[in-house]
């Protein structure tokens, strides 16, 4: 069985089938049996704007969404932090207008059984499960259980992260003294004092609506959900009996540190338990730029492949919320409205050459066991004018290849490069 996966598709306008290098991508595609991406963006008409949205409010048509097909996929997911930037009206048009192109996707549902379940593609060779998830969603994006008399919520297969805050005694004392001053926590230990809210566990304390637990080692500690982890184990549990091979979609913009390209721990950990479930291969996708990848017992995990198609700017329209976050009224225009978020068009994304490359993985596997794996480094654009920024071509140097590279090295991975394309080391 062969894989090709690629990133995140923030499309936005019809893709011009004959741009240079659409046909190198769309052939280096085709190889793969299965042929993956993670859909950036809505695809709605006349809903909308939720209150919040994933950063940038991204809708696109029906018509300019079936143009990314072009490349050849036959397997997609829009389980990420802009699957309700349009509520939930947006979220079932994208989900129905998916479901009409018969394309396999996962990780979105009608409720959170859907939204949960594995997803099958049928191919001649095989028989092939995605299951998707996301640690990344607006609130009230999150899928939920059907009752016995009430129906279930549409929405995203998350995972639930809660942050820590982890300090020294010193620094604990410190803050319960500003507490005690300011008096941030009386609404809280108000609802405690009437049983709306549990007492804190020992040796865990509040700050407003940061939670901290004392210790030795200071820093920012990740703990994800229980039960979405156990729901996420039952999924590949059910997929690997039913299907050769599983996949797992993952979107996280977590962090550790001011390095976007560290991995965090609970990222690490979680993917690694996958692996040890049944998952074939790990496909990460969201901070927009390449991390490092790994084979953990004989199966790859990406954490990162970076971005497919990036046109943040190219949106039509925007609701009321995008404008007033920039302190402008609805009747300004779109370049306007980036003119002034960008700082006269020097930051975002699209500023930064990093933003701007990414990797098309190529996986084969045989029986379960892990044949090869190689990939294309492709650039989008960086520094082309605005009508044309976005759509992916090989890269033009090995740049994009050195740097991910010594990025995996750390791993134990070793690659190298010929003609352009980038080759793991066994």
């Amino acid at each position: 069985m062969k894989f090709t996966f690629a990133g995140d598709a923030a499309i936005q306008k019809v893709l011009p089938k004959n741009y240079d290098g659409f046909e190198e991508i769309r052939k280096y595609i085709a190889k793969g049996d299965v042929r993956f991406f993670n859909l950036e963006t809505t695809v709605n008409e006349n809903c909308f704007g939720n209150y919040f949205s994933g950063g940038t409010w991204l809708r696109t048509s029906p018509k300019v969404y079936k143009s990314v097909l072009d490349y050849g996929f036959n397997m997609t997911t829009f389980a990420n932090n802009h699957c309700m930037d349009f509520s939930y009206d947006g979220l079932l048009q994208t989900l129905d207008t998916i479901n009409e192109t018969n394309i396999v996707n996962a990780g979105i549902g009608r409720n959170l059984g859907e939204a949960a379940s594995p997803k099958y593609l049928d191919l001649p060779c095989g028989r092939v499960a995605l299951i998707s998830c996301s640690t990344d969603f607006a609130p009230g994006a999150m899928a939920g259980e059907q009752s016995s008399r009430v129906p279930g919520r549409p929405g995203i297969n998350g995972i639930n992260v809660k942050e820590t805050l982890v300090l020294n005694k010193n620094n604990v004392d410190k803050l319960n003294d500003i507490a005690k001053e300011t008096k941030i926590n009386a609404y809280n230990e108000d609802s405690r004092k009437s049983g709306y809210l549990n007492p804190l566990p020992e040796g865990v304390f509040e700050f407003g609506k940061i939670s901290i637990r004392l210790g030795e080692s200071e820093g920012v500690e990740y703990t994800v959900d229980k039960s979405d982890i156990e729901r996420i184990e039952n999924s590949i549990i059910e997929a690997k009996f039913q299907a050769d091979y599983v996949l797992l979609s993952f979107h996280t913009h977590y962090l550790e540190g001011a390095d976007n390209v560290v991995v965090p721990k609970f990222v690490k950990n979680f993917a690694r338990k996958c692996v040890d479930l049944g998952v074939d291969c790990f496909i990460g996708h969201g901070p927009h730029e390449l991390r490092p990848m790994e084979i953990y017992n004989g199966k790859p995990i990406f954490y990162s492949i970076g971005d497919f198609i990036l046109q943040l700017e190219n949106i039509e329209y925007a609701p009321m919320e995008y404008y007033k976050n920039y302190g402008l009224t609805p009747d300004c225009n779109m370049y306007e409205l980036f003119k002034t978020r960008t700082r006269n068009f020097t930051v975002g994304l699209q500023r930064d050459p990093v933003m701007m490359e990414a990797i098309i993985p190529f996986v084969e596997m045989d029986n379960g066991k892990l044949i090869s794996i190689e990939f294309l480094p492709i650039e989008l654009g960086y520094g082309m004018k605005h009508s044309m920024i976005g759509w992916p071509k090989p890269a033009k140097n090995n740049d994009i290849f050195d740097r991910f590279k010594a990025m995996c090295k750390p791993y134990g991975v070793e690659m190298k490069i010929e003609k352009g394309i980038g080759k793991i080391i066994f």
